[in-house]
């Protein structure tokens, strides 16, 4: 007989089997077919929920399955290289239900839908030159600022971090730029919102302040037919970012979380203690070998640290109503920088509404975006200093200074030991006694009206009223014992900014099809109006107990510029073959005077879709085949002062005043200026074709272009008397950049359970400067490139029939054993006598070549992603070298003994020998950025829902390169107290719910 306990838990498991049953008839099943337009089984597709990270692949005859799904609308995509992406919105029930897809042909088809300037356009129809990157082939792992994930990933596109720290400065070249003293960074736009130009205070990167988890895609428009829509913005390209918008059917969240270590990946190689004390020993004298302390101490262990980040994000997409989708955003990241001390904390929220009325004809978009920042900037003048900072002395020891270790000098009129002006502050101490505070609230966003009118559905009237704003401020402290400002007795100092940027634009866009003559017309016309204005506010500098040290000549200053444009474009397509398209761009800017404050640039562009030609049409191996070829005019404001073409006055410093009588006067003095100034003007062509093969596996582009800049920004010297200077800000330089870029995309593999896909890019680009004066003068030169430790010395310099930034230095003559002579030159002009004229142009930091590689290897649940990048011809200026690597640094004879590079030990240099070319080095380099694995776990609830992926990631893999210092990727090209990139190891989770 069964006892009450056996019975007991019969029942109990029963009931619990029943339970679990009752719980699984409650979920869905979801399974079909994918077949391509002649009924063929598609095999490998990807087919996903629109919105989460639920996904599978199709199998052997085009089938796919999800199982546990909750009950509800959904919208599902599926996604193929060499096919048109296909989505279907479904409600699915309780049990079985079945969803089947046809996808079409790249070869047939190419009617994806990309972003261009006011508008969009089928990808096939393009006759510009553009690429758009999806948030699905974005750079893996902690990114931190929105330009870091399309790094590699685009021909002709060159980003460059300033270093390592969080939220540090970004450098975006595309096409290498085209200015030479304005700006060369490219117009952001985001959600049809120019973004602000310019620094904001109390952050160092502007870009930082958006979360990159908002983003969807980047469109990066290169060539003038592409641009010249956004007219004098867009010499320098232009990039369109879109971010997430929400979908249709019931509320699905998303939350991320990325928590990362990173370490110092690579330090500059100096001296061991020991190397010092033995040197120093047998080459110094007495008095210095007296000075010689006991200890070893690594002043770069001393600065860094490990960092931990943390980057956490959660949204919510859905729709209200099937008419009104939403998404909203929350994102917070908490990021220390390997410098001890750095910081950054930034707090993001998005909201996103597209509500559509009156039966679809009223489309409205609402695009909200804030962020907070607050940062702790680390004192980065301690790099330089743990460089050269003497390693046989302690950090601590007990002083007047904070106990901070100094180097001092015995002063008379104090009676005391002052710190040694002529040694490097203890690197620990300038970290340590620097608070250096930066908050910055930013927030921008647009509503923006799409209306088909009722009597003329093909014509829509757009109306985008867009916003940009920002407060940056913050404050630095120094106490009064710190020795780096021991005579002001310490330092206090305050900024603040504000931004307000408003953009109102109004455009009519009428799309026809001509069926009668296989026509197709596309038309647009609209106006743009866009106010920028800023506040900087000016502070008094104090010392630490709150003497005023120095008082702004005034409280604060209102930047202000306005510009206004009208704006067409008109695209014909006839046969679905021949596309031409036309943009006129007109913009009156505030920046110039009336006579030259409108400037027109067009542009035209033509493309031949040789693929549907009879001769073409029928091939199975070549799916597409495009020529484009355009021609374009674009401007250039950004960088030229607001008022540059009125005679302007400098008022003096309140501590440079002029007595008349009892009373002191600021004094004001006329400054040069040009009434001509105008726009910078940028004549590009280029030449295009775009291919696909076998049915799109295999897929890319190749551009040739050739860019003419005129009216470039150059200071020229003038006659005495003919201005209030001898040298004048003016229109007069012409430059030249012509390159290639190429692309292949392809599917390596299509199987069941595994798919690769391969990436790669190549760009070649040629900079010449043609012109830099009013009258021809060959030898006139703009010197650029300032360096360290040789005040008012300058290492590049812009020259006609040189690349930009070239490296003007004195050629090295070297020994048989091959070690450099010191100071010992050749005389190339062959007067007999070795001066400045004797130096010569060598190299460039602007690299000639750039690559870019990825891959994605897909097995079953595991996801393999890397990137890989690599400049070539590009060089450096070893800063680092040039003024530490020396006898003359390391015995120093006003005291101090410092330490140096280990490429001392090499040249043996007595004196420090800056304008040698011995210090140019060959920069090229190939880099991992990035290599990411992924395990989608799926479903982790009892219901199906919750799907999970689990990350695992490693950034700055790996460096191959001959230059041996720190890092061969510098910005501007002068190795000098460079903030390392650190190597940073990533442990992510991603939950769909």
């Amino acid at each position: 007989m069964m006892n009450k306990f056996t019975l007991r838990r019969v029942m109990t498991m029963s009931f619990l089997m029943l339970l679990s049953t009752l719980t699984f008839a409650q979920t869905a099943r979801l399974q079909g077919r994918v077949l391509d337009n002649e009924g063929n089984s598609v095999v490998g597709a990807t087919v996903q929920f629109i919105g989460q990270q639920s996904a599978t692949s199709t199998g052997p005859n085009g089938a796919y399955s999800f199982s546990n799904v909750s009950p509800g609308s959904y919208k599902v995509g599926v996604y193929m290289i060499g096919y048109d992406q296909a989505e279907q919105t479904i409600s699915l029930a309780v049990g079985d239900n079945t969803l089947d897809f046809t996808l079409t042909s790249f070869a047939s088809s190419l009617d994806e839908v990309v972003v261009i300037g006011y508008g969009t356009q089928k990808k096939g129809d393009l006759t510009g030159s553009l690429t758009t990157v999806s948030s699905k082939d974005f750079q893996k792992g902690l990114i931190s600022s929105p330009e870091q994930l399309i790094a590699g990933k685009v021909a002709g596109v060159q980003i460059t971090t300033s270093g390592g720290q969080p939220g540090g400065g970004a450098t975006i070249r595309v096409r290498a730029g085209a200015s030479l003293n304005a700006s060369n960074d490219p117009l952001i736009v985001v959600d049809g919102v120019p973004l602000s130009t310019g620094e904001i205070s109390g952050v160092g990167n502007p870009l930082s302040l958006i979360n990159p988890n908002d983003i969807e895609t980047f469109t990066v428009l290169k060539d003038a037919n592409a641009t010249a829509i956004y007219g004098s913005r867009a010499s320098n390209g232009v990039i369109l970012i879109t971010t997430k918008k929400g979908t249709s059917g019931k509320p699905s969240f998303n939350f991320s979380s990325q928590n990362s270590l990173a370490k110092v990946a690579n330090k500059v190689d100096l001296l061991s203690a020991d190397q010092i004390r033995e040197y120093v020993n047998t080459e110094g004298n007495d008095a210095q070998r007296a000075s010689l302390g006991d200890a070893n101490t690594d002043w770069q262990d001393e600065i860094y640290r490990e960092a931990f980040a943390s980057d956490n994000n959660l949204s919510v997409a859905g729709a209200i109503q099937p008419n009104l989708p939403y998404r909203v955003s929350l994102g917070y990241l908490s990021q220390q920088g390997i410098l001890k001390r750095d910081l950054l904390e930034r707090t993001t929220a998005g909201i996103n509404f597209a509500p559509k009325l009156f039966d679809n004809s009223l489309q409205i978009d609402i695009n909200l975006k804030g962020s907070i920042s607050n940062s702790q900037f680390a004192n980065q003048d301690a790099i330089g200093a743990a460089i050269q900072f003497d390693p046989t002395k302690p950090v601590y020891t007990e002083n007047r200074f904070g106990n901070y270790y100094e180097w001092t000098q015995y002063n008379n009129n104090t009676q005391q030991d002052d710190p040694n002006p002529n040694a490097p502050r203890n690197p620990v101490a300038l970290i340590d006694l620097k608070d250096d505070n930066g908050k910055v609230a930013r927030s921008f966003g647009n509503i923006q009206f799409d209306y088909a009118l009722p009597f003329l559905p093909e014509l829509h009237a757009n109306l985008n009223l867009g916003y940009d704003v920002s407060r940056g401020q913050g404050s630095t402290s120094i106490p009064a014992y710190a020795a780096s400002n021991i005579n002001t007795l310490g330092e206090i100092t305050r900024y603040k900014k504000e931004i307000t940027n408003t953009v109102g634009e109004f455009y009519l866009n009428y799309t026809k099809d001509l069926t009668d003559i296989q026509s197709n017309i596309n038309a647009t016309a609209g106006y743009g109006y866009y106010d920028n204005r800023s506040k900087e506010y000016n502070f008094d500098r104090t010392s630490a107990d709150g003497t005023v040290l120095s008082t702004p000549t005034f409280p604060f200053d209102i930047p202000h510029n306005r510009l206004i444009s009208y704006y067409g474009r008109l695209i014909y397509t006839y046969a679905d073959k021949y596309i031409f398209s036309g943009t006129v761009r007109t913009d009156g800017s505030s920046r110039f005077s009336e006579e030259n404050r409108w400037g027109v640039f067009p542009s035209v562009g033509a493309t031949w879709r040789i693929k549907e030609e009879s001769f073409l049409k029928d091939n199975n191996t070549i799916s597409d085949l495009k020529l484009r070829l355009s021609y374009g005019v674009t401007g250039q404001q950004d960088g030229i002062a607001n008022y540059s073409y009125l005679p302007n006055y400098v008022r003096s410093m309140n501590e440079s005043l002029y007595q008349f009588g009892n009373t002191f006067y600021n004094m004001y003095t006329p400054v040069a200026y040009d009434k001509n100034i105008r726009w910078e003007s940028t004549a590009t062509y280029n030449g295009g074709i775009d291919y696909g093969i076998l049915n799109g596996r295999l897929s890319g582009s190749v551009d040739v272009y050739f860019k003419k800049t005129k009216d470039l920004l150059s200071t020229i010297p003038i006659p005495v008397g003919t201005n209030f200077s001898n040298l004048l800000l003016t229109n007069v330089g012409n430059m030249e950049n012509k390159g290639v870029e190429f692309s292949l995309n392809g599917a390596a593999i299509r199987k069941d359970d595994l798919n690769l896909d391969l990436g790669f890019n190549f760009t070649y680009n040629h900079s010449k400067v043609t012109n830099l004066t009013a009258v021809d003068d060959p030898n006139y030169l703009v010197e650029q490139g300032g360096i360290s430790g040789s005040t008012g010395n300058n290492i590049q310099a812009h020259v006609v029939n040189h690349v930009p930034y070239s490296y003007r230095v004195y050629r090295q003559v070297y020994a048989e054993d091959g070690s450099p002579l010191e100071g010992i030159y050749e005389d190339l002009n062959g007067d007999g006598i070795i001066n400045d004229n004797d130096r010569y142009f060598y190299k460039s930091p602007l690299p000639t070549y750039l690559l870019g590689f990825t891959a994605q290897l897909n097995y079953k649940k595991w996801t393999l992603n890397t990137v890989l990048r690599s400049n070539i011809g590009n060089y450096v200026y070893d800063n680092v070298s040039s003024n530490f690597a020396s006898r003359y640094n390391v015995l120093d004879p006003n005291g101090p003994i410092n330490n140096a590079p280990t490429s001392f030990l090499g040249a043996q240099f007595e004196q420090k020998q800056y304008n040698s070319d011995y210090y140019i080095h060959n920069a090229s380099f190939l880099k991992m950025d990035n290599l990411s694995l992924s395990y989608a776990a799926g479903s982790i609830f009892r219901n199906g829902g919750g799907r999970l992926t689990i990350s695992a990631n490693m950034q700055n893999v790996f460096t191959v390169s001959k230059y041996k210092g720190v890092d061969p990727e510098i910005d501007g090209g002068i190795d000098n107290r460079f903030y390392p990139r650190p190597r940073t190891y990533v442990l992510g989770v991603n939950l769909d719910f």
